[in-house]
């Protein structure tokens, strides 16, 4: 499980997130050295390994990343 209060993420969002290339926040322009693709990276690895991610996001408060991977 993977918690940051500093990451929020609207209810909207969520199914978009694992989405290569995308921006949560649309003010983040690639000079911030973000390129969108660390989530869709991470659930690709996660599939790859039989496994999934759930996320659960509060606005104001943070988000959760929840990890399962089999035994």
């Amino acid at each position: 499980m993977l918690g940051n209060a500093a990451l929020c993420i609207s209810e909207e969002e969520i199914p978009h997130i694992f989405n290569r290339f995308y921006r949560a926040d649309p003010s983040r322009a690639r000079p911030s050295g973000r390129s969108g693709l660390g989530l869709a990276i991470a659930q690709q690895n996660i599939l790859a390994h039989r496994g999934w991610v759930e996320v659960e996001s509060v606005v104001g408060e943070g988000s959760v990343f929840t990890i399962y991977l089999p035994i």
